[in-house]
């Protein structure tokens, strides 16, 4: 269900690297001119070469029904293909849902509860057999089992069934709503209606799996390639991953990936700051190495910002990902709307901003939604606080409140240090709100306690840091999970913060999500986003900027909005 896929989601989309994301995953990336650097010069790409990609984390569980990703992931996505992938293009034009092993991104009928799809035609795996809707419908439904967990959960709440279903390893049957009337047709009949589905079909859960191939938990170690890369290599689950050129893979059936490289080497559970001197310094293989989840820091980029070759190796993206303060309205005092209300106009953005890294790393946010159209970005500011904040208003409605002396109150936040929901924030949070009068005592807790406490709607606390990345581009991944309130969990991790359960919130949704015209539907989430924000359940802080670097003789960046990263399938090595 939705609420178990943030969990899934990494809280932290920051890793979809962020998912991102995590494969995993992702606006309006800049590129810092990416494309004219040293390496990229003006120099077309070219197939051949080791492309070397250095990672923090390891690329876990590569079996395609445990991954969770945004658009497919990047390195999952140089295997695996699905029924639809992002559009590999910059910025906003990389925000669209686009065909890859399907013909077009989905035919829906019966009020969008029943999606068709078409196979294209020369599609094969690694070994030259044929992929067909049978294997697509296997892989989905083996996502089902227990022992492949992991993967995003919205099949088993949309599918008709799918909420009792346990996989084909215990149900040999099948799932019923999921039809295969020929090897290149497949038809799922939802429980309810979804315009957004071409945009889940990205998820590595769509693709093919031979059922005759499948080893179960062990398929990870050489999962069947539909994509450009076969595995020929995976240690220590993930940490050292090569990938070599699949070569019954055609270019013809896929107009996404380019797979320039003849080999993808990604070496994982090296240190940030390793990760960044290499690709700094570019010796030997790290001329021609990248990275997939690791940000410069604020020393970091200041170094690089002073050095004119080093700052033309930046690439610059923004992923759909908010940082924002939340309030419990059960909790004493902020069950008074006037007393969040005053904290939204006490917030002094310039120094949260500060706190994060600066404004190469930061933008301010006064919604909700990220500043992307494909999120259905509509501006509004409902307590307008200025670059410092607005003391004095904030002062005035805590008069109104019964508070004219001021009072005190907590702030939860973590201790890890990832300048988003970490006491540098928190701080920064704390002095803005000592000038309205608000005296803040913050309580910082390991991160782990911190999401424990925090997504629990028993112990959750009235005033806390929190964050949030859509598992794809669009205001409904986005604002179900904080907002709807059918999506409230009494027992277990529980995302709508404020506690909001307002039909016409609840009704719009659902309105909403009947739209298969996506830009229609962006549009209406940013209604429902400006229409929400009036309640003053959330502060909105800032969207995270990332700044990767990457080889000297890397070229052909691409960044889109989808993920706000580099993607590895477009770029070519010398």
């Amino acid at each position: 269900m939705r609420q178990s896929s943030v969990t899934a989601r990494r809280l932290a989309a920051v890793s979809v690297s962020l998912a991102v994301a995590a494969g995993a995953v992702a606006c309006g990336p800049e590129d810092n001119d990416a494309k004219a650097t040293s390496g990229g010069a003006d120099a077309k790409p070219a197939k051949g070469g080791t492309l070397t990609v250095l990672n923090s984390d390891p690329q876990q569980d590569f079996d395609p029904a445990r991954l969770y990703t945004s658009g497919g992931g990047n390195v999952p996505s140089l295997v695996f293909r699905t029924l639809t992938t992002r559009n590999r293009e910059d910025g906003a034009e990389g925000a669209e849902v686009v065909p890859d092993l399907a013909t077009d991104t989905g035919r829906p009928s019966k009020n969008a509860t029943v999606w068709t799809y078409t196979l294209k035609k020369g599609l094969r795996y690694e070994d030259g057999s044929v992929i067909t809707s049978a294997d697509i419908k296997y892989g989905i439904e083996r996502s089902f089992a227990a022992e492949l967990s992991g993967g995003a959960p919205y099949l088993r709440d949309w599918l008709i069934g799918g909420a009792d279903y346990q996989g084909p390893y215990k149900d040999k049957k099948g799932l019923d709503s999921i039809e295969t009337p020929d090897e290149r047709t497949i038809v799922f009949r939802l429980n309810k209606p979804e315009g957004e589905f071409p945009y889940l079909a990205t998820q590595t859960q769509f693709a093919p799996v031979p059922k005759a191939k499948d080893t179960g938990t062990k398929y990870e170690e050489h999962p069947v390639s539909s994509g450009p890369y076969k595995v020929v290599r995976n240690e220590n689950d993930g940490e050292r991953l090569t990938l070599e050129r699949n070569t019954h893979w055609s270019a013809s059936t896929d107009a996404e990936r380019k797979a320039y490289p003849d080999t993808i080497d990604v070496r994982s559970g090296l240190d940030p700051s390793v990760i960044n001197q290499r690709l700094s310094s570019s010796r030997g293989a790290d001329a021609t190495a990248v990275t997939t989840d690791t940000n410069l820091g604020p020393a970091e980029l200041a170094k690089v910002s002073g050095d004119q070759e080093l700052a033309a190796r930046v690439g610059t993206g923004h992923f759909g990902y908010t940082n924002y303060i939340a309030f419990n309205p059960k909790v004493k005092p902020f069950d008074d709307p006037k007393v969040r209300q005053a904290i939204s106009y006490a917030i002094d953005r310039t120094s949260v901003i500060n706190a994060a890294g600066g404004s190469s790393l930061a933008e301010a946010a006064t919604t909700y939604l990220p500043d992307q159209k494909s999120f259905g970005y509509t501006a509004y500011d409902h307590f307008p606080a200025g670059k410092s904040g607005n003391a004095a208003r904030a002062r005035e409605l805590l008069k109104q409140a019964g508070h004219a002396k001021g009072l005190t109150v907590t702030l939860t936040h973590s201790n890890a240090k990832d300048f988003e929901t970490s006491p540098e924030i928190a701080t920064a949070i704390q002095d803005a709100l000592k000038k309205a009068g608000i005296t803040v005592k913050l309580q910082g807790l390991e991160d782990n306690d911190y999401k424990d406490k925090i997504h629990n709607a028993r112990t959750e606390p009235g005033f806390f840091l929190a964050h949030w990345g859509a598992d794809w581009p669009s205001g409904g991944p986005f604002l179900a999970p904080i907002f709807d309130g059918r999506q409230i969990v009494e027992d277990g991790a529980n995302f709508n913060t404020g506690f909001l359960d307002d039909k016409s919130v609840n009704t719009e949704i659902d309105a909403i999500n009947k739209l298969t015209d996506l830009d229609e539907a962006a549009t209406r989430w940013g209604a429902l986003d400006k229409k929400i924000g009036e309640r003053a359940l959330t502060v909105p802080l800032f969207h995270p900027v990332y700044k990767r670097l990457y080889g000297k003789d890397v070229n052909n960046i691409v960044i889109s909005d989808w993920t706000g990263v580099l993607d590895i399938s477009q770029v070519s090595v010398k």
